[in-house]
């Protein structure tokens, strides 16, 4: 049944709509229309090939932890790389290798590195049993240097070599990879970085410490030697820079230093958020190229899509071991076991005398979690690591994967691996005193 108060107040409702509608429109109507504002190119503007720069006078070398730049020489004013693309056995850690596709005896590939407008001309030997291609990840070049097997070349056939040419027109942080059979070759190890300077930097572009990290995924089953490609969803093993936690090298500055973290995300299925400890950063850039100080934010976790590159810049100015890692908890662990019953909160009672009667060696485990696994020294399959870390100052560093350590430090000689940080006195979090319950009230 309609009331008069439900009139009334549907009335009430229209009037007040016709009346914000026509105020919408005459507000319309005076309000000035903002063209968007479109760019000249969107294919990065062309120029001329500019004299081939040099490390150390165009540009600051950027590091790789636990890779390498790969090697150049300058011909007829042109860089001239050359990448062979091949198997090799790496390792991730202490204890798990593997046989992968790699560039130049590495996985990843080494970075390429140059600075915009340098002509490069980059050579591609494949040793590999199968045809392959590199596709320039973000690089603005001719079309039939795109490197999609099929579409922009043909493959090329083992025993070939290959050659690409272009100019970088653009700077930042890109990427490279097969793009032949891509599921199965990226899967094994073919991808790297590539850094291209600014021309003409600006002083806000320098800084004194300048990381590049490349994020992949794979899937080794424990007791085996060769990544597998055929895997979607359940990735065991999260590198850095084909790494894992704690084969991961630190990176290591000195206090007050300003630092850059180029992270590239090549992983197949998986985005990664990563996360520092102890400071936070500005992103700075993406794979489109640098953003404005106005579009700059602060996080302390950035998030890497996959097929993607992000920038982020600090000061280095808290002296420690900050840990940096992807914060994504499955992430940050080796070799999981799946397809096992949860046992959380079990009470397994006189279960392991009883067991042990049968197998000497039995333990139940798992019912608290999993921080002890690594500490046990149980034996894992042959060519296989425990699912956490490794030793840390205090106790077993219960993380593994995609982590790494920041360490800052005061009065540096060097940047080789400074040991673990020395805390000043009253500064580390310990057992609390029973005078200090009392004092605060703590039962």
């Amino acid at each position: 049944m309609v009331t008069r108060r439900d009139l009334l107040w549907t009335g009430a409702t229209l009037a007040g709509a016709a009346a914000a509608l026509k105020s919408e429109h005459a507000g319309a109507a005076q309000a000035p229309r903002v063209a968007r504002a479109w760019e000249g190119s969107y294919s990065g503007e062309g120029r001329a090939a500019a004299s081939p720069s040099q490390p150390g006078k165009d540009y600051q070398p950027v590091e790789t932890p636990d890779g390498a730049a790969l090697p150049w020489k300058v011909v007829d004013g042109v860089k001239v790389f050359h990448l062979v693309a091949e198997e090799i056995e790496h390792e991730f850690a202490p204890g798990l290798k593997a046989k992968c596709w790699g560039y130049n005896g590495r996985v990843h590939g080494p970075t390429i590195e140059a600075v915009e407008g340098d002509r490069v001309r980059v050579y591609v030997t494949n040793k590999l049993p199968a045809p392959t291609s590199v596709h320039w990840h973000g690089v603005y070049l001719p079309n039939g240097m795109d490197g999609v097997g099929g579409l922009t070349q043909r493959a090329i056939q083992p025993g070939e070599v290959f050659k690409y040419e272009w100019t970088f027109r653009q700077h930042g942080t890109l990427m490279y990879h097969s793009h032949h059979d891509e599921m199965t070759q990226m899967a094994l190890g073919l991808m790297g970085l590539i850094v291209v300077h600014p021309r003409n930097p600006s002083a806000d572009y320098r800084v004194d410490r300048d990381f590049a990290i490349l994020l992949s995924e794979w899937r080794i089953r424990p007791g085996t030697s060769r990544p597998d490609p055929n895997e979607m969803t359940d990735f065991n093993v999260l590198t850095m820079n084909a790494k894992v936690f704690p084969g991961t090298s630190p990176l290591v500055c000195k206090k007050g230093q300003r630092v850059r973290l180029r992270i590239g995300n090549l992983s197949a299925m998986d985005h990664h958020p990563i996360h520092l400890h102890g400071h936070y950063f500005k992103v700075v850039a993406t794979d489109g190229g640098p953003l404005p100080v106005s579009a700059q934010w602060p996080e302390t976790t950035v998030l890497v899509p996959t097929g993607s590159t992000r920038d982020v810049e600090f000061v280095a100015d808290a002296p420690g071991d900050w840990a940096l890692h992807c914060h994504m908890t499955h992430h940050v662990m080796n070799q999981m076991g799946h397809g096992i019953p949860n046992m959380i909160g079990m009470e397994p009672g006189k279960l392991d005398a009883r067991m042990q009667g049968i197998l000497p060696s039995y333990m139940t485990m798992g019912q608290t979690g999993m921080g002890d696994m690594g500490d046990m020294s149980m034996p894992v399959p042959k060519n296989s690591i425990p699912m956490v870390g490794g030793r840390g100052p205090f106790d077993y560093i219960t993380m593994g994967g995609m982590f790494t350590l920041l360490k800052v430090r005061e009065g540096l000689d060097g940047y080789g691996d400074p040991g673990w940080y020395q805390h000043p006195e009253h500064t580390v979090a310990g057992p609390a005193h029973s005078d200090e319950l009392r004092r605060d009230g703590i039962g």
